[in-house]
């Protein structure tokens, strides 16, 4: 005769199933993005949150799309026309008096 208590499944639970961790799969960086104030600027920052619903292999492509759209926007600042460089006023010319020392009628005479 055995004495051992026979082996019986106890049953579990139902446990929902757990995804397996994929380091690669889309994970949002929850990264802030602050608004600068320029549009231009704004728009490639807002572009960035692309990367975040694609696996690490896609980041490639949008990080290279936003430098380059961040490389134009500064581009066009240094194209767009600043203001006027300063002329000279004609009466801003040191003159040389009698003495031939210089002298500003602007500002009087140096002696």
């Amino acid at each position: 005769m055995n004495d051992s208590v026979p082996q019986t499944e106890i049953p579990r639970e139902a446990a929902p199933a757990q995804p397996e961790y994929d380091p690669a799969a889309p994970a949002p960086l929850e990264v802030p993005r602050t608004p600068t104030g320029n549009s231009e600027v704004d728009a490639q920052l807002e572009r960035l949150a692309d990367a975040d619903h694609l696996a690490t292999d896609g980041h490639l492509e949008v990080y290279e799309d936003v430098h380059r759209g961040l490389r134009d926007a500064l581009t066009a600042l240094d194209a767009r026309p600043g203001p006027p460089a300063p002329t000279r006023h004609p009466t801003t010319t040191p003159q040389r008096g009698p003495s031939g020392h210089e002298h500003n009628s602007s500002y009087g005479s140096r002696s």
